[in-house]
């Protein structure tokens, strides 16, 4: 599609942004997310330092990135054996009624 120019605004400072036009939305979701996870930081530890809070929200997005990576390899791994299985079955089924 093309690119745009875009301003998010993280932690009280704004950044300009060059995006592809169909990641824009999820570009400020993601910001949106945050911000609203450094405000919920804030009210619960009462931590000012906005340094301090973009540091505390990284390491859950992280932690939570890294969680969902591992899940989908095992997950991946689980399918691509079903899906191995299943191939070796049909290529051993169309075999013997002749179909290839």
């Amino acid at each position: 599609m093309g690119e745009i120019s875009i301003k998010i605004n993280i932690a009280d400072r704004v950044y300009p942004l060059k995006v592809e036009m169909q990641e824009e939305e999820q570009i400020r979701k993601a910001a949106k997310n945050i911000n609203e996870h450094m405000r919920s930081l804030q009210q619960a530890y009462d931590v000012r330092d906005k340094q301090d809070l973009l540091s505390m929200s990284l390491l859950h997005y992280a932690t939570t990135a890294l969680k969902y990576d591992d899940k989908k390899i095992i997950e991946d791994n689980g399918l691509s054996e079903q899906l191995t299985v299943l191939h070796d079955r049909l290529d051993a089924y169309l075999s013997d009624k002749n179909v290839l």
